[in-house]
């Protein structure tokens, strides 16, 4: 495992998402695909685990749009991250909505597995796994922050011809969904590489579906299709 010294991020990523942080609340911002995708990825969540007075993780909060989403479901919520921008607009928006169940705080997922293993019942990682030098490292990690018997949940990119056309040349530049330079292409993983890192993390590889968008007619949906976005759940053996 990393240490605090020799932490698994990127300096640029956290730049990138930091210089952004003022308009993380903003639903007509570039952070816009986020607020319409937010209720699609809380519902699969909670319809697994059910929510409501679970302790939750959620590791690259940013500026707490699905943290603050679980608490409302009635999770008890720890969003963490390490663009300190992000998090100061999340407890911003904290005490403006006054849900009192989530908190923040400036620490690695490495970290905190460090300080506290086996301590919540859910764990979330979600578009976070392609900002990261290794991803692995972070499902790793995630994997030692979840209680035996709990549950996980990621959301990345698929790496294939498909994926850039629509998730860098689509969303980026033609539809310009995203701000150029959101994702590198290099860094979007295949479902079968992320089900080996949660393997090789000691988890049971529960489920998987796609995240699709219509530009049409501007519609998010969760299907089977799992070319370019996707979500998986997992399981800690009890």
């Amino acid at each position: 495992m990393n240490t605090t010294s020799n932490p698994n991020v990127d300096p640029a990523e956290l730049a990138k998402f930091s210089a952004l942080a003022a308009k993380w609340w903003d639903p007509n911002s570039e952070f816009r695909p986020l607020h319409q995708i937010n209720p699609l990825r809380l519902n699969w969540i909670d319809e697994r685990v059910g929510l409501s007075g679970k302790k939750v993780l959620d590791v690259g909060c940013g500026g707490g749009i699905l943290s603050e989403s679980m608490a409302k479901r009635g999770a008890d919520v720890l969003g963490i991250d390490l663009a300190d921008k992000s998090l100061k607009v999340a407890e911003l928006h904290k005490l403006e909505t006054g849900v009192a169940n989530v908190n923040y705080r400036a620490v690695s997922a490495e970290q905190l597995a460090a300080e506290t293993p086996a301590q919540f019942d859910v764990v979330t990682c979600l578009e976070m796994l392609e900002h990261v030098p290794s991803p692995a490292q972070t499902v790793a990690a995630c994997a030692e922050l979840c209680k035996p018997g709990g549950w996980l949940f990621f959301s990345t990119i698929n790496r294939n011809p498909k994926s850039f056309l629509f998730a860098i040349v689509g969303a980026e530049y033609v539809l310009q969904l995203l701000p150029k330079g959101t994702h590198a292409y290099e860094k979007f993983i295949k479902p079968s590489e992320l089900a080996q890192y949660t393997r090789n993390a000691g988890l049971d590889f529960s489920e998987i579906t796609g995240l699709t968008y219509n530009p049409i007619t501007k519609i998010y949906k969760l299907e089977r299709d799992t070319d370019v976005n996707y979500m998986v759940a997992c399981r800690k053996p009890a």
